[in-house]
């Protein structure tokens, strides 16, 4: 596996968020929120949110020095509240390099340290066959797939609901 660290995002990090993020092949397994093309302002505002919180709920995944992907626990609300959804992404160069299969690893465990949840879960598209085993390696458990419930560059995709609880 290639060396990597998580580590909160700073305002630096701009030129290496726009160069990797601005990537049609990461947008296209990414909700809307996550823009294409990815500019600089876009970058900015990302960076000004995310260097808030304390403690962050979404680094940044440094390889060779640079910001080269993002990886999150966002917290639910309400009868959701014991949840956190994850999210992430990697560059394209550092694919298949055991790197996000880690990632989620040490995500899984900052969430639970920090954060007073009991299930963390993230949301694959179907086609997302290498997302899906980064998950599954990781100990996700497939909890459900709903067919054709995301709508996303004009086609209908499933959404397959994968779940890892806090040990007991």
């Amino acid at each position: 596996m290639m060396n990597f660290k998580l580590r909160p995002w700073t305002m630096d990090d701009l030129d290496s968020l726009v160069k990797y993020a601005d990537n049609f092949n990461i947008a296209r397994n990414m909700a809307d929120v996550f823009p294409h093309p990815y500019t600089y302002e876009k970058g900015k505002a990302f960076l000004e949110m995310v260097t808030q919180g304390n403690p962050p709920h979404i680094l940044t995944i440094e390889v060779e020095g640079e910001a080269a992907g993002g990886i999150g626990i966002h917290l639910q609300a309400d009868i959701y509240r014991k949840n956190a959804e994850m999210g992430y992404w990697l560059a394209e160069p550092f694919w298949g390099k055991g790197i996000v299969t880690e990632a989620i690893r040490q995500m899984v465990d900052y969430g639970f340290a920090n954060w007073d949840i009991n299930r963390i879960f993230a949301r694959p598209f179907g086609y997302n066959i290498a997302s899906q085993r980064a998950l599954e390696k990781a100990g996700f458990v497939l909890e459900a797939k709903l067919e054709k419930t995301f709508y996303k560059n004009g086609e209908y995709q499933d959404e397959l609901i994968y779940a890892v609880r806090r040990p007991a």
